[in-house]
């Protein structure tokens, strides 16, 4: 059991060095805790992290450094892209190469195209914090009686969320969903949470 730990600890480590952020070891640990109570197994945990491992390096290795607003979230084999890129043929090219990764099962590919002349504008009005929409779902789930925040995943960008992860009932993913929407913010919901008991 030990020996599992520490070895999703060390990939967590490596995935969030390759996406090229630096590895905060409480973070680390608190993904550790994380698998243990959710409804995942181990062994798909594992399998997971060494997918979001190897997708940060393959689409930074083959996109080039200029893509950089792009997030993979990883459960049970099913990928979901999210963030923004400038072309629709970037976001094809980063759903291929997230989708020849070994274990991978499905892409949820939910890259948003925008045009660099209008990142580059920039927008005051109507302008989302996404870490602050981000922060209150991770708050609320935890506090939603009737839902294991734990088998979620979930990303905001520019109010528009995308879920990820199982739900062990249809009343429990209604009831996430509902809490998500509630949230100011957000401006759009999109799940790709499966429904599957224990």
């Amino acid at each position: 059991m030990l020996t599992n730990w520490y070895r999703t600890m060390v990939l967590a480590a490596a995935a969030a060095l390759l996406a090229g952020c630096a590895a905060n070891p409480i973070s680390v640990a608190k993904s550790a805790v994380e698998h243990a109570v959710e409804d995942r197994t181990s062994a798909d945990a594992t399998t997971d992290l060494a997918i979001k491992a190897s997708i940060a390096a393959e689409v930074i290795d083959k996109m080039g450094s200029d893509v950089i607003a792009i997030s993979s979230d990883v459960y049970e084999g099913r990928v979901m892209l999210t963030g923004i890129v400038e072309t629709s043929s970037q976001k094809a090219q980063a759903g291929a190469l997230a989708g020849k990764i070994e274990d991978v099962k499905t892409v949820y590919n939910e890259l948003r195209v925008t045009p660099a002349t209008k990142k580059e504008k920039g927008t005051v009005e109507g302008f989302v914090d996404d870490t602050v929409v981000e922060t209150k779902i991770d708050a609320l789930l935890l506090d939603a009686g009737g839902v294991n925040s734990r088998n979620f995943r979930w990303r905001s960008v520019h109010g528009h969320v995308y879920l990820l992860g199982r739900a062990l009932s249809s009343a429990e993913l209604t009831k996430a969903k509902r809490v998500v929407n509630g949230i100011e913010g957000v401006r759009s919901l999109t799940s790709h949470v499966e429904i599957r008991p224990k």
